[in-house]
């Protein structure tokens, strides 16, 4: 239960496409993406969907909206794979795209739900780079991820739920040093009656 505010605004029952337009960038733990279409038209999707009426592939507005789109997929170092389709991709390169059409869209604000879930060693390097970058760019990143090492390497802040209930708000270092973690992760169980 609650609201959700943002900038003071309660946001609460707007509809997706408008929390997008405020700069809400969300990325899902089953990739939503489109697989059929090219990188590149995937990130079109999300830039044409801020304009209004149909762009024709001629006008001084698609070009543009190209042009940024190749830019966003540069970000992630998927530029050369423009043209091939994203059924294509891995994983965590299917992970990057969806991060790129948010950075094109020009979200503010990135929700990320399990960003590493089936994604490689590897490209689990590559996710954790491009967040890093948002960070740079000063944006806010609301990570939610079971892999604790990964986010302590990231965050600033981290909540613990347990059970649907907050149990630990702290730093990296006080959370991962707290016995009530430990519990949690690898305990009797007990937990909740430690949380009390």
């Amino acid at each position: 239960s609650g609201r959700i505010y943002l900038r003071d605004t309660d946001i609460t029952d707007l509809a997706p496409h408008r929390r997008a337009l405020l700069g809400i960038g969300r990325v899902f733990q089953n990739f939503g993406i489109f697989r059929e279409l090219t990188l590149l038209d995937n990130i079109l999707v999300a830039l044409e969907s801020r304009e209004r009426g149909i762009l024709l592939p001629w006008s001084k507005a698609h070009r543009r909206n190209v042009s940024q789109a190749r830019e966003a997929l540069d970000v992630v170092g998927l530029a050369h794979r423009a043209t091939e389709k994203a059924r294509s991709l891995s994983g965590g390169q299917m992970r990057l795209l969806e991060i790129s059409r948010s950075v094109a869209f020009g979200s503010e604000i990135f929700l990320l739900d399990e960003p590493t879930a089936g994604v490689s060693p590897k490209m689990k390097g590559d996710v954790e780079g491009i967040l890093r970058r948002l960070q740079e760019l000063k944006k806010t990143v609301l990570i939610i991820e079971h892999d604790i090492n990964f986010i302590q390497r990231l965050c600033d802040r981290i909540l613990v739920l347990d059970v649907g209930k907050l149990v630990l708000d702290d730093t990296p270092e006080r959370v991962r040093t707290d016995p009530l973690l430990q519990e949690i992760y690898f305990g009797s169980g007990n937990h909740a009656a430690a949380a009390s």
